[in-house]
């Protein structure tokens, strides 16, 4: 996943990052969290597969209107836009190696990134709260 604004350097293999338990109803995510600038550009990129209740949490200093694209990533992938509280803004879906840009409805500075449909299968839809770290309970 690279930001449409940002740049991915070069790197060989996909990165992992530590990892933080949020909940969405009462599915539990494990969600590795990118937090730096680096960690944001390159995502999830290169990655042949994730597990179906893992995911990567984008956190962002300010919130602003987050875009996000496809380059270099090769899972179909479904991304929730998230606002302070932890509710979710708005979701899509994106395809692999895409360069189409997907962008929050509104500022936000939380975005999660789950395999394709992961949302849709479990009835998680825009108004829906996370828990978690991030938010408050």
């Amino acid at each position: 996943m690279l930001l449409a604004h940002g740049r991915a350097p070069a790197q060989e293999g996909p990165q992992r990052l530590p990892a933080i338990t949020l909940g969405a109803g009462m599915h539990l995510i494990q969600a590795e969290v990118a937090q730096t600038q680096e960690q944001r550009a390159i995502g999830l990129m290169h990655r042949p597969s994730m597990p179906t209740n893992a995911g990567m949490l984008f956190v962002f200093e300010d919130a602003g209107q987050q875009c996000f694209w496809m380059k270099n990533t090769l899972l179909p992938l479904s991304i929730a836009f998230i606002a302070d509280d932890g509710s979710i803004v708005n979701i899509t879906d994106m395809q692999p190696q895409s360069l189409d840009s997907h962008c929050s409805a509104k500022p936000v500075r939380y975005v999660l990134e789950m395999n394709q449909g992961w949302f849709a299968k479990r009835g998680i839809k825009a108004g829906a709260k996370l828990r978690g770290q991030p938010w408050p309970q």
